[in-house]
């Protein structure tokens, strides 16, 4: 059996790692039927750390095909380009099915030039909705849950939300990949990274902060907002450690919010940083900010409380646990969230730390049994 995979953002390669890994123990178990997996990488991620670095330290695979549709262009120019490379690719390998992950462009473009050649489409992380459809995510979500043969979703909430769309056939519910991901590479985080050392910071004595979504780096008021608050939050005993998505330091420099950003040292812009790290810092936080939906699930599977930058979440298993708060981008909004502890509890949904087994178990039997 032939799948190819679609990456193209850093939470993909999270992963993709984890269902490669899934694909080769099952290889090793099954002799009869093996899976031959193909990576697809579109060059969404397009920063060196953000993209080889990365993908090295997971240890995927060089990319069977390489694309080079990131950069900053429009979300029409992209998906074009990225149908236009996938569909070579496609037509090539002529593979059994697509995986995609996510919500990115790069998923939706390998959903829609898979079903137009006909080829079943299977969307790991399926069902989310934030229902703010202004986001492109939320479009990208919805419309490749629409043409994909096999959905797995992470929660019971993400099955409740496709049938409401009246999407009921063949649909799994399998845990949360990101959480196997969490497991495998904590201990490697713990021995690998020295993250805290090299920027002199204690655990629980600082927060951290990561921004990238489009509805806040293309928007002044709302990334001034946000940095405004972030200013008044940071402290010498507290400092905000700010790595700098490659999108939002052009916006920063665009707004001219630079010198804002000087005026306080304790608010600490820094590179991308390795996974191991990113690990390591959202484990030792005091708390951490962000309007990415991955970083919000692994703040909760280290324990460390949230404040989202977004006026909602698809993750709302994490806030009714009490441990992410939404603030959207309001100044005074986001400080206040920081006051008061609120009762947390545990989140089962989640899984067990083996949802990409029970993936690639499920697109076996699937395709055994003649369902794509």
């Amino acid at each position: 059996m032939k799948i190819v995979t679609i990456i193209g953002a850093r939470p993909q390669f999270i992963k993709a790692a984890m269902i490669s890994r899934a694909i080769k123990a099952y290889n090793r178990i099954e002799k009869k039927r093996t899976v031959r997996e193909y990576i697809l990488h579109t060059g969404q991620h397009y920063d060196k750390n953000m993209n080889d670095v990365f993908l090295d330290e997971l240890g995927i695979e060089k990319p069977d095909r390489q694309l080079h549709c990131g950069g900053f262009a429009s979300h029409a120019k992209m998906l074009a380009e990225m149908l236009t490379g996938i569909e070579k690719a496609l037509l090539e390998y002529r593979p059994d099915g697509v995986l995609v992950y996510g919500d990115t462009t790069s998923t939706l473009a390998g959903a829609l030039a898979a079903s137009q050649l006909h080829i079943p489409v299977m969307h790991v992380e399926a069902g989310l909705r934030s229902f703010n459809r202004q986001m492109p995510e939320e479009m990208n979500r919805i419309l490749t849950d629409h043409v994909a043969s096999l959905l797995f979703c992470p929660t019971y909430q993400a099955i409740g939300n496709l049938a409401k769309e009246g999407v009921t056939k063949g649909i799994f519910y399998t845990g949360d990949v990101m959480y196997d991901a969490a497991l495998a590479f904590g201990e490697m985080a713990e021995k690998k990274s020295k993250i805290l050392s090299s920027l002199g910071i204690q655990p629980k004595k600082f927060r951290l902060c990561t921004i990238h979504r489009a509805e806040n780096t293309d928007n002044p008021e709302r990334l001034t907002q946000i940095i405004l608050a972030l200013l008044e939050i940071a402290t010498p005993d507290c400092p905000v450690i700010f790595p700098l998505h490659p999108r939002t330091k052009v916006y920063i420099g665009n707004y001219n919010l630079d010198a804002t950003i000087a005026s306080n040292s304790a608010l600490r812009m820094i590179e991308p940083v390795s996974y191991p790290d990113m690990i390591m810092l959202e484990k030792n936080a005091e708390t951490v900010f962000t309007d990415s939906g991955g970083v919000q699930k692994e703040a909760y599977f280290h324990r460390t409380p949230c404040i989202t930058l977004r006026d909602e979440t698809e993750w709302v298993e994490t806030v009714h646990a009490g441990w992410n708060r939404i603030a959207g981008f309001n100044t005074e909004k986001i400080v206040e969230c920081l006051a008061g502890n609120p009762e947390r509890s545990e989140i089962k949904e989640y899984g067990d730390g083996h949802a990409a087994e029970k993936i690639i178990n499920a697109i076996m039997k699937s395709f055994e049994a003649g369902l794509c």
